[in-house]
């Protein structure tokens, strides 16, 4: 592999703590073994990217690797082409492989394919590389136990009620049936997505029923990156829309003018409950994408949220899917306290 004088490697260590990572992903998660095939497409534009790479070397010694700089887009659509239903397909991207009109991972999960996406790595320099390799960590004794847990909760609860210290969030009409990104794909239609995973999302069965005031101490900017202000800001919502934004700053306010702007209104949608114990509120990465995983509640902003139709919200119209992370001191579905003291406790 080609390195760069632009950054440092990372050292051997962070690539067999990767190893292992990597390693329980592929055998117990997605149940990988040598009588399927594997490719990996991966490039040397930074270190983590780098580090990953060898570690799915050390793990799939029999598979097929491609520098994604070094070949053609239709050299790396004629590998996918020559992989049967089954077989194993990892992206490693500093920042996200495009070709051409080709959407990657919907082409591939046609092909019936996994896929395990490591996209952004760039923005994840240093320190926060080593939290990434962390956060692939897989124990399925906790995320799919914490999972299924929450699933059962969300999927019964006929209210919920975040508190993020002083104020609350109230949903007054339950839940849409929730979803799982935990590792478990046994049941479901496609093996695989975006790394790292850990989390159970949901909206509220009517938008409209959602009303109260919740703090956040980040968000997602325009650039895709967590954001974090000096001060929380209190988002005041009203019949499931944003409606004041109080101790906001400009970064955020232009996030908020962009929804505005392009929707006319500024709905709140997920409500995400992630499972990924290496973030925390004081432990960030900048990738908002990986950040999304940490274990609390983050919800969305705008009217993009693709897993639930919702009279309100023409597909057409939606625009905007912005995270946003409640500072969270407790969370209760129906009558059960299920998160408290910074951890899920089903």
């Amino acid at each position: 592999m080609n390195t760069s004088p632009s950054f440092t490697p990372l050292p051997d260590s962070a690539i067999a703590i990767a190893e292992k990572n990597v390693r329980d992903i592929l055998t117990i998660a997605f149940e990988h073994d040598a009588t399927h095939a594997a490719l990996v497409v991966w490039d040397g534009q930074c270190a983590l990217s780098l580090a990953l790479a060898a570690a799915y070397r050390r793990c799939l010694p029999e598979a097929t690797f491609i520098d994604f700089d070094a070949v053609t887009p239709d050299f790396v659509r004629a590998a996918f082409e020559r992989l049967a239903p089954s077989d194993l397909v990892v992206l490693i991207q500093s920042s996200s492989f495009r070709l051409d009109a080709f959407r990657l991972r919907v082409e591939l999960f046609k092909r019936e394919l996994k896929v395990i996406e490591h996209p952004h790595l760039s923005r994840m320099p240093g320190d926060e590389a080593l939290l990434y390799i962390d956060s692939l960590a897989y124990d399925p004794n906790y995320v799919r136990r914490v999972g299924l847990g929450l699933k059962t909760y969300i999927d019964r609860a006929a209210t919920g009620v975040i508190d993020s210290g002083g104020e609350q969030l109230i949903f007054a009409a339950g839940f849409e049936p929730a979803k799982l990104n935990i590792g478990d794909y046994r049941e479901m239609n496609n093996v695989g997505g975006q790394f790292p995973i850990g989390e159970v999302f949901t909206e509220s069965l009517d938008l409209e029923a959602v009303n109260g005031r919740v703090r956040i101490y980040v968000f997602g900017d325009t650039q895709f990156r967590v954001n974090k202000p000096e001060h929380p800001i209190t988002l005041v919502i009203s019949k499931g829309r944003v409606v004041e934004a109080i101790d906001s700053t400009p970064e955020f306010d232009l996030v908020l003018s962009q929804i505005r702007n392009d929707e006319g209104e500024i709905w709140l949608r997920e409500v995400g409950f992630g499972l990924n114990r290496t973030f925390t509120r004081d432990v960030l990465v900048s990738d908002i994408g990986t950040y999304e995983r940490m274990c609390g509640i983050h919800l969305s902003l705008g009217m993009k949220h693709g897993s639930y139709a919702k009279p309100q919200i023409r597909r057409a119209d939606a625009r905007y899917h912005v995270d946003v992370f409640a500072i969270t001191e407790s969370v209760t579905l129906g009558d059960a306290v299920v998160y408290h003291d910074e951890a899920w406790v089903v």
